[in-house]
Formats: structure tokens, sequence, C-alpha cells
């Protein structure tokens, strides 16, 4: 009988336990929730005069150069939730993630990008994996199975403390079959150099698949800048990938500039359950220094690798002439797949500064 549930099989019973970690349960045990006495929480004050059980420790605060440990789970189980809300540069706070006790993340990501807001402002999504909801509310709803262990932490590598409630709900008991593993990996180039490729992920080895991408893109010129073909180089392709796209918003599941199909004058932001696309910036219409956020999901079509996998999309606007223009822009993205254990190490992430929006 299986477990994994969804909206058809919620009516089976299961020998997994839900548990969840917070401020108020940092160790998610049963029945010592909420138990902090006045004086252990960061809410003491407000709940001076009702006492232990009144949100006395709602939060938490992570001083500057600070990792903070989210969750430290011994399995096996399957992480189902995690919402939380940031403050400070989101850029400054990276979350990372830890599966079975191998040595190095196979999450690596700035908080923001994690949950789809690149750019340090608010944008509502509603999505089957990510929601963002007023009024700065980060949902993931990636199923995040685990065998032995999982570690999640959060490193502040900003000037000043900042302030995270947060919540991750997990179920505990026998997985169903072989594991495969979330991984998360961000990169960010700014500018990108004349005629490069932009790589969205690149040394992936072992079998997995692929289920998503988010892009935070910043526009260098005027005019469309969504030209550019993503592509999947995957288990032994060299020059040429296995997969082609035939363009940036046709990717994510868009056409035609993302542009008002009625005025051609504007664009159009969307959020649905598989792709979305948010428009920042000036108001007028295909003028530098836009900034948009994109979002594809592969749930219903994982990209399928047995061996390993590269993702590369161009950037490309147009020039005079009806001649196709290599883009140098702000682009930042996050890869998501699942894969067998043990994985490759992340590329390191540059230092703050040179992630900074600004």
């Amino acid at each position: 009988m299986s477990t994994e549930f969804g909206i058809g099989n919620l009516w089976q019973i299961s020998k997994r336990v839900t548990r969840s970690i917070s401020p108020e349960n940092f160790k998610g045990e049963p029945g010592k929730a909420g138990m902090a006495e006045i004086g252990q929480g960061l809410a003491s004050e407000a709940a001076r005069e009702l006492g232990r059980g009144w949100k006395v420790s709602p939060y938490v605060r992570v001083a500057p150069g600070e990792t903070f440990e989210l969750a430290d789970i011994t399995g096996p189980g399957i992480i189902r939730h995690i919402w939380l809300t940031p403050t400070g540069a989101w850029r400054n706070a990276i979350l990372r993630f830890y599966w079975d006790g191998q040595a190095h993340p196979s999450v690596e990501c700035p908080v923001g990008d994690f949950f789809c807001a690149g750019w340090n402002q608010y944008a509502q999504i509603s999505s089957l994996a990510v929601c963002v909801n007023p009024g700065s509310a980060f949902n993931s709803y990636w199923p995040m199975p685990f065998a032995a262990r999982c570690r999640i932490t959060m490193e502040n590598r900003g000037e000043e403390p900042v302030t995270y409630y947060y919540q991750i709900d997990y179920e505990l008991g026998e997985l169903e079959g072989p594991c495969a593993y979330f991984h998360a990996y961000f990169n960010r180039v700014n500018p990108l150099p004349y005629k490069d490729v932009y790589t969205i992920a690149e040394g992936i080895w072992g079998a997995g698949h692929y289920v998503g991408t988010y892009m935070a893109w910043g526009v260098n010129n005027s005019g469309w800048w969504g030209e550019g073909e993503i592509k999947f180089y995957m288990d032994g392709d060299t020059q040429f990938p296995t997969i082609c796209g035939t363009g940036t918003e046709d990717y994510f599941c868009g056409s035609y500039n993302f542009e008002d199909p009625t005025t051609h004058d504007k664009y159009i932001s969307f959020t649905t359950p598989y792709t979305g696309f948010h428009d920042f910036g000036t108001d007028n219409f295909f003028k530098t220094q836009k900034r948009f956020g994109m979002y594809r999901w592969h749930i219903l079509d994982p990209v399928r690798f047995s061996e390993e996998l590269k993702v590369t999309i161009q950037a490309l606007g147009w020039r005079s002439g009806g001649r196709y223009l290599p883009l140098q822009d702000d682009i930042a993205s996050v890869a998501y797949w699942y894969q067998t254990l043990p994985s490759a190490p992340l590329p390191s992430l540059p230092d703050k500064n040179y992630l900074e929006i600004i």
C-alpha cells in the first residue's frame, strides 16, 4: 500500500508519524512543543503576563557570521513542507541541506532564490512546489526523502542580525523503494561575458531526474531579451545536447515575449502550478534595467538522466538588421533535481559582495 500521499489517496492509512521543527520545538520531539519557560524564548517579554505555553519562543535571531542549525533529523523520513519568513538581505542568508551524513551539502542557495524570490522583492507565487504569500512567507513543498539523516543550516553572511520564524514539517518512517535525494544549485553571473552561454547546472554526476528551474534575469539592454535556447546535455552528450528548446519564454511555457497579446505594449505576469513569470522595474516595455523572475517545474515531465547532466541557456536579443544580439545581462538561477548519493560537491558560492543586488 502506497504511503506517498497525494490528493487522490488521502484516505489511505500510513505507518509514518508526523513531526514538526520550529523555534517552539527545535528537535521535533513528540509532546514537547511550546514548552519554553519565560526567559528562555525571545518573546518572553511579550508573554510575561501569560507564562509558559503562550508563544514564548516563536522565532530565532541569527548573528552576523553565525550558521544556525534549523534541523537535525534521524531518519528514515521525508520532509513535506518548509515555511519561513526572512529579514535582511535575502542573498546574505544561505541555506544548506545535508543528506545521510554526506560531508558536502546537496543544497546550497540564498534563501530568496531558493523560494523564487531572487530580487529581494516580494512577488506572490502560487505553484505546486513553491508558494510565496503575503507579507513575506516562503513555502517549499518539494518532497525531500532521506534514509538516515537530514541536516539543514542557515548562514547569515550579513553584517546585521536577522530574525527568522520557520517551521519544517516532516514524516518519520520507512521509505518505499530506493531514495533519490533533493538537490539545488545556485549560480549568478553579472554581467554575462559577450557570446558566453549561461550555465544553469553542471557537474551533476549520478542517476536522477531534473525537476525545476528558477531564474532571476536582469536586462542590461533595451529590446526583447528572451530569444535564447535552453539545452540539456546528458549521459555522454558533447558538442550538441539531447534536448534543445526554442526560446527562453517558450521554456517557461509562455510565448511571444510574455507580452499582452491585445496591446503588445507591456508584459503580462502570471503564476500557475508549473510555471510563472514576474516583471520588476520600470513601467516601460522593452527598456533597459528591467528585472524578471521565472520558474518552470518539471513535475509531470522530469528530465531523466542515468550518468550526468549539464543545463545551459543562451542570453539572446536583437540588433540592427534583424540579427541576434548576444546579451551581457545579470543572470542568476537555481537548478532543482533529485539524484542518487554520493553526489558531486557543488561549486563554491561567490562572496556576498558579488551576490549583492544593487
